[in-house]
């Protein structure tokens, strides 16, 4: 099969979808298809052709969020070169940029579009609105998530049932929707595959002792991570068990903000702000921890708390929709409502190494589903269904101007 993923996020970028995107290439070219992608470049004028790896970047401008960027919609100097191709499939990754492009050279062409639905868009419009317009930009973001995996889409993927609710009761989503889990490639995060010598001269750069329990926070610094509940836990523990630290990895936009909130609070003796970590270092930080947790209520599936569980690290997650088919509480991880329920389920796991080995050991199992191998034989089928629905719509197609043209006669 040949096959086109289109995305805005793409490595070097490093975020879910990127990561996601990369590991999704993989797999299939493992199985024998055939794969390329057309994603954002960089450089706002040149575009970026790896004819090796087959990727296109397209010129792409700064949006003043984080590190996206947007491309123009419709490349003209690329589409013989992408027309060539001679895809079966499109599988587009983003609403916005290239996902628009994806739909046109779709329609253009007369391709299969399969859409991944990656992003609850309604958690982050205050980034454009700054507050202000909260309900009327939310439901602009609804109409337009509706409108691009509705309208354009042949088949839908999403990762959790908690994003299936979405489509189908607010959205009222009438096409198929198939929930497919991100798979990850859970083997690079094992125990027996990371350089334990590595990790202990990382934790000794970043400040730990043998004595040091360790919680782990892996992603973006913003206030929609919930990263203050957090750090208002780790208040607690810096005064009744100060060799509990907490160890924060990522950047972001509030990065400064919860660096002097955590002095101000006096526990920046107890919480490490690391910072980016290079991709092929995040398994060591992984295996600097005890705990892995999240306070985040706006994932689409959480694949960090599956990197942390591929590595044997118990995930304590909020209690959250797109952890709940994951996490099973008290048997690979632990499910909190509130400061005190997570503070006392630290404190249980920390007292009881029996207790936190036997979860830990379940989480590795758990993560043993969701490989790349897997998640890419299931995007496959889904592949398969959308190609077959579009010749059967060209067959009618043809049906109905023989039709049409019959009558006229």
């Amino acid at each position: 099969m040949r096959i086109g993923l289109f995305t805005d996020s793409y490595p070097p970028f490093i975020n879910g979808v990127s990561t996601s995107v990369a590991m999704l290439k993989k797999a299939l070219e493992k199985k024998g298809h055939t794969v390329y992608v057309v994603t954002v470049s960089n450089n706002a004028l040149k575009y970026e052709i790896d004819e090796e790896n087959n990727i296109i970047k397209i010129p792409g401008i700064p949006i003043g969020i984080y590190d996206y960027r947007i491309s123009r919609i419709y490349p003209i100097s690329m589409i013989n070169t992408m027309k060539n191709w001679h895809l079966d499939v499109i599988h587009s990754h983003t609403e916005f940029g290239i996902g628009i492009f994806a739909r046109l050279f779709a329609k253009q062409f007369n391709i299969p579009l399969v859409h991944t639905y990656h992003t609850l868009y309604e958690d982050y419009t205050h980034y454009i609105t700054h507050g202000y317009f909260d309900k009327s930009s939310k439901k602009i973001v609804e109409y337009l998530t509706k409108f691009y995996c509705d309208k354009t889409a042949t088949e839908l993927i999403v990762p959790t049932n908690k994003i299936y609710k979405l489509f189908k009761e607010k959205y009222e989503f009438e096409k198929n929707i198939h929930i497919i889990p991100t798979g990850i490639e859970v083997d690079r995060f094992y125990t027996e595959n990371v350089d334990k010598k590595e990790v202990a001269i990382l934790r000794k750069k970043l400040g730990l002792t043998k004595r040091d329990f360790v919680i782990l926070f892996v992603g973006r610094l913003a206030e929609e991570k919930n990263i203050e509940f957090l750090l208002k836990s780790q208040k607690y523990f810096s005064k009744n068990y100060p060799n509990i630290k907490l160890l924060i990895v990522g950047d972001g936009p509030d990065k400064e903000k919860y660096e002097e909130l955590s002095q101000k609070n006096k526990i920046d003796s107890f919480t490490i702000f690391n910072g980016k970590a290079a991709w092929e270092e995040i398994p060591l930080y992984y295996h600097c921890a005890n705990l892995f947790a999240t306070a985040s209520t706006t994932e689409t599936q959480g694949l960090t708390v599956i990197e942390a569980m591929a590595a044997g690290i118990t995930p304590l997650c909020i209690d959250d929709e797109s952890f709940k088919g994951t996490v099973v509480d008290d048997l690979n991880g632990r499910i909190f409502k509130t400061n005190k329920e997570y503070e006392n389920q630290v404190i249980e796991l920390y007292k009881n190494s029996d207790k936190l080995a036997k979860i830990s050991n379940q989480a590795r199992i758990q993560a043993e589903h969701c490989s790349s191998l897997n998640y890419a034989e299931r995007v496959l089928e889904v592949y398969k269904r959308a190609i077959k629905i579009k010749k059967e719509q060209q067959k009618n197609n043809i049906i109905n101007k023989i039709v049409d043209k019959i009558r006229g006669e």
